[in-house]
């Protein structure tokens, strides 16, 4: 579908961009955060990009319905778990309301704070909470990386038209 805007100032309709970006493939995260009364808290994310090297930044985009929100707004500090394709069932489990996120998977607690971490993944980012931005429907985390683990090495998991996908190529 091609959609030309008749007034280069005024967006497009939200549908379009939807369908845009979903022809964008992005790595998948969970991103982790424990809230005021020491909650293990944490959703699916695929807007999570480096945002400087010195010092080294990253941005996560979180939605403003999300139910993590208050719980990031608050915490001082978050973990990115960069998935890997053995990740979809988590990943579907985490961009799901009301189920218990952390049922069955194998989460660890980050030494010296506590934050839940994903054993398996093929990285995790432990980052410090140094900015909030709000933008549009979404607030933008940016958080200070203070701690890394590579700990997997799978192939990742990808979002690509609203499904998850693998870049291994099937045999």
């Amino acid at each position: 579908m091609n959609v030309l805007a008749d007034d280069v100032r005024r967006p497009v309709d939200p549908g379009v961009f939807r369908d845009a970006m979903a022809l964008l493939a992005a790595p998948l995260t969970i991103v982790t955060t424990l809230d005021a009364q020491g909650r293990r808290q944490g959703f699916t994310a695929s807007s999570v990009t480096s945002a400087s090297l010195e010092p080294p930044l990253l941005l996560v985009g979180l939605s403003n319905t999300s139910s993590c929100r208050p719980a990031l707004t608050q915490s001082d500090g978050f973990v990115v778990n960069v998935l890997g394709e053995q990740h979809a069932e988590v990943a579907g489990r985490f961009a799901t309301r009301d189920v218990d996120r952390f049922a069955e998977q194998d989460f660890g607690s980050w030494p010296g704070c506590g934050l839940p971490y994903l054993t398996d993944a093929n990285a995790v980012l432990r980052c410090t909470t140094v900015d909030r931005v709000p933008v549009g429907d979404h607030l933008l985390l940016i958080g200070e990386l203070t701690g890394v683990l590579t700990p997997g090495s799978a192939p990742p998991l990808l979002w690509y038209q609203r499904a998850f996908r693998s870049t291994r190529r099937a045999s």
